[in-house]
């Protein structure tokens, strides 16, 4: 028999290494004759879920399409397959491969996986068993960070525009400020929020100023600071809601604020509500005053009182239907929309507020991973297209804020990444959205294959035919430029090449 060994190692215990799974896949291989023919492997891969999973998905992807060239897959036990915390999951999962004439067998585990009944028994037990103890590690973690932040210690997340992260030892001596990915190392290290370089300190009260005594609004503030040359911490320009963000985030008062959005179990991020926060108050050095902060949240509060409740929810309504999904970036990034902060305050939380006009957000969140993979992926693919048009003999100017392409001094281009999602039906589509702020000559649109790990193919969509700045695409679809149909990069290559012949002629 030929099979596939899949093996998925987290960070709980060495004896799930995935060198320990595999010797003991290949010793249960070799007393049944089994031949393993290829390994499936997610190192340092959570089992709550399938998001990130990627070996775990090629698996899937391989089976359900008919390309599978085994008829076995072998796991080291029961919960190598998965945490899902409901049972049935892991099950229909499993019943995907059986439906395709592929058994599963668990290595480790007591029983034979034989579809008898002590064996179906034993086996969704385990499935229970491997859920719950994802709960209760969660139930233990919690808690202890919750001890950590009333102490004063930062946990988690990025330190935000005009602050950084820096590492003291067990006795509060400072070690090292950390960059962007950078995690502490010792399990005796803390992590505590300072202010950060001046030039960004002096930007934030800036924007307090300007909002708090000279009255002016967020998106105008943003655009004040992109006129001056000024970046968010990501590099990337200003907009209302984070410029908002900066207003209402108590950190900048030297609050050390914890749990005020939720992702337990990877199963549904909740943003909670104040009385849920845990807070310590003064752990830090601020960077605004209490005072200032407090005028800041009344105005925010403030403009928002002449709406009434029905009035609110008929703004989120009419938003819904415009963009399909609700969360905190879209409230926030709308011009004419109160704060999500206005929504959690007058209805208690955002979840109450999704749920009168409609919206009910208990899906799996596939797509915060998914988006977080593919924003990391936007610079190799940029690289590409840059590469294309260098070998095509183009010159190419990458502008370092924006990630704009100049090419040869005659036309810009922006590249961006669509994901894939489904309709309810089932069928793919994806949305473009359009950087119609930095109005490019062209769009290089990717859409990435069903599964969002590779790129399907590429899209040109030029400025003077884009009349919307959100496309909706399909499988199959006719955009055209001066007559001519393209779906890969090839034209956009000779377009560097053309101009630079047009240029020396």
């Amino acid at each position: 028999m030929r099979a596939a060994a899949y093996v998925r190692m987290s960070t709980d215990h060495q004896r799930y290494s995935t060198e320990n799974q595999l010797d003991t896949i290949r010793r249960f291989a070799a007393a049944r004759d089994i031949e393993i023919v290829r390994v499936y492997e997610d190192a340092g891969k959570s089992g709550l879920n399938l998001e990130g999973r990627d070996a775990f998905q090629k698996l899937l992807s391989d089976v359900e399409r008919n390309v599978a060239d085994f008829g076995t897959i072998l796991v080291y036990d029961v919960s190598r397959w998965g945490r899902f915390q409901n049972a049935d999951h892991g099950a229909h999962l499993e019943f995907l491969c059986y439906r395709a004439d592929i058994v599963v067998h668990y290595c480790a585990e007591q029983f034979e996986n034989d579809g008898s009944i002590g064996s179906n028994l034993l086996k969704t037990v385990k499935r229970v068993m491997a859920g719950e103890y994802s709960r209760e590690l969660s139930v233990k973690v919690f808690a202890g960070q919750c001890r950590l932040v009333e102490k004063g210690f930062r946990q988690g997340g990025m330190a935000g525009y005009g602050l950084r992260r820096l590492l003291i030892d067990e006795h509060g001596e400072p070690k090292a400020e950390l960059a962007i990915g950078e995690r502490k190392s010792l399990q005796t290290e803390r992590v505590i929020l300072v202010p950060g370089p001046l030039d960004e300190v002096e930007t934030v009260r800036r924007i307090y100023r300007l909002f708090v005594e000279k009255g002016i609004q967020e998106s105008e503030i943003a655009t004040s600071l992109n006129r001056d040359g000024i970046v968010t911490n990501l590099g990337r320009p200003w907009t209302r809601g984070t410029v908002h963000q900066v207003l209402t985030n108590p950190k900048y008062i030297g609050d050390n604020v914890f749990n005020r959005v939720s992702f337990k179990l990877k199963m549904r991020r909740v943003v909670n509500a104040p009385e849920h926060w845990v807070r310590a108050r003064a752990v830090f050095t601020p960077i605004v005053d209490a005072a200032t902060f407090e005028r800041a949240a009344r105005i925010v509060e403030d403009r928002s009182r002449r709406l009434t409740d029905a009035d609110l929810l008929d703004l989120l309504r009419s938003l819904l239907l415009e963009q399909g999904a609700l969360s905190c970036l879209v409230i926030d990034e709308h011009e004419d929309m109160p704060s999500s902060s206005v929504y959690r305050s007058r209805f208690g939380s955002l979840l109450r507020a999704y749920h009168l006009v409609g919206y009910n957000p208990q899906r799996d969140y596939r797509y915060v991973e998914i988006n977080r993979r593919l924003r990391a992926m936007h610079p190799d693919v940029v690289a590409l297209v840059v590469d294309g048009l260098r070998n095509a003999g183009g010159e190419v100017r990458v502008d370092p804020h924006t990630g704009l392409l100049d090419v040869n001094g005659e036309f810009t281009a922006s590249v961006v990444v669509a994901r894939c999602g489904e309709t309810q039906g089932g069928s793919p589509r994806w949305r473009i959205r359009l950087d119609t702020g930095l109005v490019p000559d062209i769009t290089v649109a990717v859409r990435m294959d069903r599964i969002n790990v590779s790129p399907l193919d590429y899209y040109l969509l030029p400025r003077l035919d884009m009349a919307e700045h959100r496309l909706r695409l399909g499988e199959s679809n006719g955009l055209s430029l001066d007559g001519y149909r393209f779906e890969t990069l090839d034209f956009f290559f000779s377009l560097a090449a053309r101009a630079l012949f047009e240029e020396a002629a």
